[in-house]
């Protein structure tokens, strides 16, 4: 048995902590802040509103049963599920798009919009799902330190079919014409960390994990996830200590033996970083057993940053579903200044989730709840001013999208998070709030590696290493990251 110490508590975190715990390994877990779930914390006001500080879209419900069904559980064993109907809106220049949860309606209005469309979703969804059926239960399930590893029939008879080498702006195209239906589907590869230009065509597989197997919300918000993963952990004889920081890891022989833990040293056999990756090297371990130099990490493409407002409204907000997303604007254009220019953006896109259509309790009686969350480049300078100069221009955009004239009359809490923020909460390099982006040149085998090459003990997980940002692969690479710990 070993005694193993998991640094932070997200959902890679959690999920490796119960992972070796199952093993009968004793597993302690140690978070630097106040509570459980890293980017996926929440924070309660004074007055009763719950905010969810990070992950809003509860997509791949199969992959998040999964985990639990290993240790023996269901998710409902924890939370209720409802689906959201429509999954979103989305807010054109020239109207509003709804989504419908029924794939048949769904089928529908893309017929509606272009004709042909309907029959083309069907061979879309039929690609996506095969690619989604690999990747999410072969292809991510590897701990990429050799392309060895991927040397299987399955695996090479579907390489065409996965599309690595094609791009997904192209692939789009393909199937569709009109803008909006382009921009709906070219949506949720945003947040993998580039422009669809720069994504392969394999990401189709998250329409599918999205608009076909639906857009979901955990009665009680995302947290509840958090609450459920850790409750497994415990239940498997996890020791979780809060406000915990880990100053050093104290290598002795090529091997990681102790963390020093708000300054008292503990002695461990097996480190699991799912702490920042770039922030575990550059800090706690000294430079000549890091894997990557400080140039590796500058050349590296990110997934965004962003800019989120928690806000409370002392009334009811009309004409506002749980998830809007606001594509007036160009999406190159915002996407450009993400990845290209790197600069606060001109014309900006942005998303506004209000749990408490859905949910009572997140809000206090007669109030809602609300969360602004705009894109934007990392390593950015953020100031207050800034922020405010596009509080303002999301607040006017929403006010015209409900038809309501003085939202901010009705403004009940504000509190804004941005890039400093992400530094100062989770060490996150540049600000980055989704990790490392999936671009071609970027998985993998072609990833951070998950295991010290230099240490014989210490092992990396989460956003930043495979198989990649987003809830799911989070809680698949702590399973990796346990397993190739307690070998």
């Amino acid at each position: 048995m070993k005694k193993i110490a998991i640094i932070g508590s997200g959902f890679s975190g959690l999920s490796a902590a119960a992972y070796a715990a199952k093993k009968n390994h004793e597993v302690h877990l140690f978070e630097k802040n106040d509570s459980l779930g890293g980017r996926a914390r929440k924070f309660t006001t004074e007055k009763g509103y719950v905010f969810d500080m990070g992950p809003s879209w509860y997509w791949m419900p199969d992959i998040i049963e999964s985990f639990f069904a290993d240790f023996g559980k269901k998710t409902s064993d924890f939370f209720t599920l409802v689906p959201l109907d429509p999954q979103f809106e989305m807010v054109f220049s020239d109207g509003v798009m709804g989504i419908p949860h029924d794939y048949n309606e769904m089928k529908l209005l893309f017929e509606q919009t272009e004709k042909g469309a309907g029959k083309k979703l069907d061979e879309f969804m039929e690609d996506a799902q095969y690619k989604y059926e690999v990747g999410m239960k072969d292809f991510v399930n590897k701990p990429c330190h050799s392309w060895l590893e991927f040397v299987s029939p399955k695996i090479a008879k579907s390489a065409l079919k996965l599309d690595l080498l094609s791009n997904f702006h192209s692939f789009v195209r393909k199937y569709f014409s009109d803008p909006k239906l382009i921009m709906l589907m070219e949506f949720p590869v945003i947040f993998l960390g580039a422009a669809p230009k720069d994504i392969p065509a394999l990401y189709s597989l998250m329409n599918y994990g999205g608009y076909k197997l639906g857009t979901w919300y955990p009665m009680g918000g995302f947290s509840k996830v958090i609450d459920a993963m850790a409750e497994v952990a415990k239940n498997e004889g996890v020791k979780i200590y809060l406000n915990s920081t880990i100053d050093s890891i104290k290598i002795t022989d090529k091997k990681a033996t102790a963390l020093s833990v708000n300054g008292k040293e503990i002695s461990f056999d097996t480190v699991i970083a799912s702490s920042d990756y770039h922030h575990t090297e550059s800090t706690l371990i000294p430079e000549k057993y890091r894997n990557y130099s400080e140039d590796y990490w500058k050349k590296r493409t990110f997934a965004p940053s962003c800019l989120i407002y928690y806000l409370g409204f002392k009334e009811k907000i009309p004409n506002l579903k749980h998830h809007t997303l606001f594509f007036e604007n160009d999406l190159d254009l915002h996407t450009a200044e993400i990845y290209d220019d790197k600069k606060w953006p001109t014309k900006p896109l942005f998303y506004v989730c209000c749990p408490s259509k859905t949910d009572k309790n997140v809000a206090p009686e007669g109030c809602e709840n609300v969360f602004l969350l705009m894109p934007v480049a990392t390593g950015l300078e953020d100031t207050e001013e800034m922020r405010e100069l596009y509080f303002d221009q999301m607040i006017k955009r929403l006010e015209k999208h409900t038809q309501t004239s003085d939202l901010l009359s009705t403004l009940d809490y504000k509190k804004s998070y941005c890039i400093k923020d992400f530094k100062e909460d989770y060490n996150a390099y540049e600000g980055n709030a989704y990790g490392l982006a999936n671009t071609l040149a970027q998985t993998a085998v072609l990833k951070p590696s998950l295991k010290n090459k230099k240490i014989n003990n210490l092992f990396y997980t989460g956003q930043l290493t495979v198989p990649g940002p987003g809830v799911p692969p989070s809680i698949i690479s702590g399973k990796i990251a346990a397993h190739e710990a307690t070998k």
